[in-house]
This record gives C-alpha cells, structure tokens and sequence, in this order.
C-alpha cells in the first residue's frame, strides 16, 4: 500500500520518475517524462540506483568500488539531466540510491509523496523488455503507483506527440 500522494495539495505537483541505467532504451524513458512533466506542469525525478556488490572481504576494495559507482552514476545522471534541460526546458531532481532496483524505486516513491507515474522504457531485444518491465509481472516488484511503459522504437518527434 502505498501513502497517499500529495500532488492535489498547495504546494506540491505530479513528479514522473523515470530510472537511469546502462540500458539503451533508459533514454526513451527519460524522453518521455520530461515531455510528460512539462506539458503538464510537473516535475521530473530521475533515479540511479546502485547494485549493491560483495566486496567485504577484500580490505579497501569496497569503498573504492563504492566511490567509482557513485561517480559513474552521477555522470549518467548529469549526461540525462543536460540533455532534458537543453531540450524540454526543465530542471530534474536527481536521486542515488544503493540497494536493489525494485527495492530502492519502492522505498523513494514511499518518501516522496508527489511521484504519482513511475515510466519505464521496454528494450525491443530477443531477451525481452528489459529488468524493470519484466518485474511489473512479478508478485513482489509490481509498483504501487501508475506505471507508463514506452516502447524503445519510439522516435523523438513520437513521444512529443504522445506526451
């Protein structure tokens, strides 16, 4: 269950979240919120999340390889931030987390009463739509918020007449 959203209240306003990860069809996703946030005067998040790795045993490594993929996550980030800027106009939020995808995208839409559209971009590759797509279909990572999947093939003139 899910808190009550608080996009209807004074001083506060729909936020798409949209996740940024090393797959090609990310951008499709991102496209399509912030062509969403700006025709509806709201806002966009943009998540990275950090899978968390096994290094406890190696002294030193894990917070070395900690640092590294937190610096490969705000430079994505910053490359999708730039890019909404110089082409919807808008300023995102940007979010870090570390932990497990599904895990992590549900603990931020719990804490942020004003993301009310989670979008997702479905991969057109012979392995499917991709992580987070698939996991909509699961029993325990199905989100408590509207979910918008936009297919990769998408042009860039399609999502703006879409959104």
């Amino acid at each position: 269950m899910v808190s009550k959203r608080l996009i209807r209240e004074a001083g506060h306003r729909r936020k798409f979240l949209a996740i940024i990860d090393d797959t090609p069809e990310c951008e499709r996703a991102v496209a399509y919120a912030a062509r969403r946030a700006q025709a509806t005067s709201g806002a966009l998040v943009l998540l990275f999340v950090i899978e968390p790795g096994d290094f406890q045993h190696w002294l030193g490594v894990e917070q070395i390889m900690r640092e590294e993929s937190t610096a490969t996550a705000n430079a994505a980030l910053d490359t999708h931030a730039t890019k909404v800027r110089e082409t919807v106009g808008i300023e995102p939020e940007l979010v870090v987390r570390e932990g497990t995808s599904a895990d992590e995208i549900h603990k931020l839409i719990e804490e942020d009463q004003d993301i009310a559209i989670l979008v997702l971009a479905a991969g057109s590759s012979k392995e499917g739509p991709g992580p987070l797509v698939s996991s909509i279909a699961g029993k325990t990572a199905a989100f408590p918020i509207p979910v918008t999947v936009v297919p990769q093939n998408l042009s860039d003139e399609e999502i703006e007449s879409l959104a």
